[in-house]
């Protein structure tokens, strides 16, 4: 499951969200973390692909810092960067694929992802599969809701989830 070979990492600063941490494989981006010491994001990344060597690496960052920094200040309505999905396990995959595919300013519910998915009882399961998700805002799992159309968790906190909606001008219940 996980990514062996070498998984490149750089901060991006000064974002309207903070420092954000990237990393990405050779295949494409395999992570986006909140703000946290180098010494954190290093642990996650050895968690999720044990087997790979890591290295501080910016410059293999460039195109999606810069493609998330035009998302954040609202010129990007679409990512172009390559995604690395073959550290995710076949559901997470599916359930963030789908996620992937909600575009910009809408939103959909995790009811709604499961009946999609043809697993209609798994709402559960696909809030689980995205609290997962590895790259939030690059796969938006900002853009998944309650059934009743409200906030549920999200890594980065309902108020940068709402923000984000709002940066869209997603219309929420």
């Amino acid at each position: 499951m996980a990514h062996a070979g070498k998984i490149y990492f750089g901060k991006v600063r000064d974002t309207a969200l903070g420092d954000l941490w990237l990393a990405c494989s050779d295949l494409g981006l395999v992570a986006l973390e909140w703000d946290c010491a180098q010494s954190e994001l290093l642990r996650v990344l050895e968690k999720r692909h044990p087997k790979a060597d890591l290295e501080e690496n910016p410059r293999r960052l460039a195109l999606a810092a810069n493609e998330l920094r035009e998302y954040l200040d609202g010129k990007r309505k679409r990512f172009s960067v390559q995604i690395d999905w073959s550290g995710m396990l076949p559901f997470q995959r599916q359930v963030l694929l789908a996620t992937y595919a909600i575009p910009y300013g809408q939103t959909s519910t995790y009811g709604e992802l499961a009946q999609q998915l043809g697993r209609p009882h798994a709402a559960r399961a696909i809030g689980r599969a995205e609290a997962t998700n590895p790259m939030p805002i690059v796969i938006p799992c900002h853009r998944v809701l309650g059934a009743d159309g409200k906030l549920r968790g999200y890594g980065g906190g309902l108020e940068i989830k709402k923000w984000l909606l709002c940066l869209e001008g997603a219309v929420l219940a």
